[in-house]
């Protein structure tokens, strides 16, 4: 979909929540309608895909303390910049340069340089030596982006254009398992300097989209299988849903509680730093529309367990041990 300045784009109405949303309720919302709207669900529902796009765009701003600051901000002023990426397998990638054509900034923080190696962050005026080191040419000013990315190409990696304030096209190699708030830095690629010194970095602010179903931890990737009550109360075996497609088979035991976490290796995120695994949490599904046979046979299996499994509870409460 092509950008538009956030001035034009209200991502509250877009997901139907006041401005005052706390964090738990857009994230709730949220969920709530990407499972609605999934291309999964809505196998050729152009609709239903253009609907999805549109509210992981207004999530990933939102879900983002910094981005929603700034959002509120350029709506409030009812200005702003936004830019469009190119480059194939990037659709939705946008851009937000603050501090083109403004002197550098201080930065404190040293970034990963993930083009090259890792730079610290220069003082715009600080001289570069040369002259006792003082009066020497200075560095150019940086300048800052923003830019979001869908789930699976932050997790797998990919190298886009993206089209800066001035008309250059800046080419940026993402890395595989880049996460959500990480910089990227490209040095040489800001603002020239004033005085024949080098030019400063292209700092960028990855966003990564949430996924309906999987949930990014470090290296690991976390989701909720739903198993019935005869599975965990007897045992069975379960297909669970990877990132990469192909369901695994997963072995429940016999009296598996919800809330386990069962452990496929290798099928997390990987990147320089290693491979994490899926963590499958064990979620019991409760049945809300049963037939008059299965209604039965629950009742009937109901006088066969009297026992109330709340008796400890209540024990440990009235005695405090």
């Amino acid at each position: 979909m092509a950008s538009q300045d956030w001035f034009e784009k209200d991502f509250y109405a877009v997901l139907g929540v006041s401005k005052d949303v706390s964090d738990a309720d857009l994230k709730k919302t949220y969920r709530k309608l990407a499972r609605q709207y999934h291309p999964d669900s809505n196998a050729g529902d152009a609709a239903a895909e253009a609907r999805f796009k549109e509210i992981s765009e207004a999530y990933s701003v939102l879900s983002d303390s910094a981005l929603r600051e700034e959002y509120d901000q350029i709506r409030a002023m009812g200005s702003g910049a936004r830019f469009s990426s190119g480059g194939a397998g990037n659709q939705g990638f946008e851009d937000i340069f603050r501090g083109f054509g403004r002197g550098g900034r201080a930065s404190a923080t040293d970034f990963d340089d993930i083009v090259g190696n890792l730079f610290g962050g220069g003082r715009f005026g600080q001289t570069s030596g040369g002259y006792g080191g003082f009066g020497g040419p200075t560095k150019g000013g940086d300048i800052t982006a923003n830019t979001t990315l869908d789930f699976l190409t932050a997790i797998r990696g990919d190298t886009v254009s993206l089209r800066m304030a001035d008309g250059r096209e800046v080419k940026v190699k993402v890395p595989a398992g880049v996460s959500d708030g990480q910089k990227i830095r490209l040095k040489g690629k800001g603002q020239p300097s004033p005085d024949g010194g080098e030019a400063g970095d292209l700092v960028i602010t990855v966003a990564v989209r949430p996924h309906p179903v999987f949930e990014r931890s470090g290296l690991n990737l976390r989701v909720d299988v739903p198993v019935t009550y005869p599975e965990a109360a007897l045992g069975a075996t379960i297909e669970v849903p990877t990132l990469e497609g192909e369901p695994v088979r997963l072995k429940i035991a016999a009296g598996t509680p919800s809330g386990r976490v069962l452990r496929v290796k290798g099928k997390g995120v990987t990147t320089s730093k290693g491979t994490g695994d899926l963590l499958a949490e064990v979620v019991i599904a409760v049945p809300d529309n049963l037939s008059t046979a299965a209604l039965d046979a629950l009742e009937a299996y109901a006088k066969l367990s009297p026992e109330n499994p709340r008796d400890d509870l209540l024990t440990r409460a009235r005695t405090g041990r």
